[in-house]
C-alpha cells in the first residue's frame, strides 16, 4: 500500500474508501453468483451440493485418501458444526467412512468409500474445467469489480 493510502487510511481508521468498498461488494457479488451457479449445476447433475463437493475434493486429493476432522475443518469453507452435519450426511449416503480413535481428544478420520471414489471420478471433470477456465473467470471478476 502506498504511503498516501496508509496515511489517509490511518486518519479514517479501518474504513474502506468508496473504491475499496465497491471492489469488496463486487467480489462478494461474483463469489455469490459463482457459488450459486456451481451449487445448482452440481445438484442438478449429480445430486451433490458444492459443500459436499468441496469435502470430497479434499479427501480425494489428500495423500492417503484420509483426513482428520480437524484438518478437514481448516480446509473447507464451513463452520465446524456445519462440517460435522455434512460429514454425517455423506456417511449416511455411503460416500465417506468415519473412524473414531480413542484418544484425548478423540481422533476422527474421514475417508472416501468405494462409492465416494466412484462419484469423484464422475465429478472430477468439474475441477478440471475450473482450472482450464480460470483466466476467463478472473476476467469476469475484474469486470464485476469495476461495475
Amino acid at each position: 500500500m502506498s504511503a498516501t493510502k496508509t496515511a489517509s487510511r490511518s486518519k479514517r481508521g479501518d474504513e474502506l474508501s468508496p473504491a475499496e468498498l465497491g471492489a469488496w461488494r463486487g467480489f462478494l457479488r461474483v463469489h455469490s453468483a459463482l457459488s450459486r451457479e456451481l451449487d445448482s449445476e452440481l445438484v442438478a447433475e449429480h445430486g451433490l451440493s458444492l459443500s459436499s463437493y468441496e469435502v470430497l475434493l479434499f479427501l480425494a486429493e489428500s495423500p492417503d485418501g484420509r483426513m482428520r476432522m480437524a484438518e478437514l475443518a481448516e480446509s473447507v469453507l464451513l463452520s465446524r458444526s456445519g462440517l460435522t452435519r455434512l460429514a454425517d450426511r455423506l456417511e449416511r449416503d455411503g460416500l465417506v467412512t468415519r473412524t473414531v480413535t480413542a484418544s484425548v481428544p478423540p481422533r476422527v478420520d474421514y475417508e472416501l468409500t468405494s462409492l465416494g471414489q466412484d462419484l469423484w471420478t464422475v465429478i472430477q471433470p468439474l475441477k478440471n474445467w475450473a482450472e482450464q477456465n480460470m483466466a476467463t473467470i478472473q476476467s469476469y471478476r475484474e469486470r464485476q469489480f469495476s461495475a
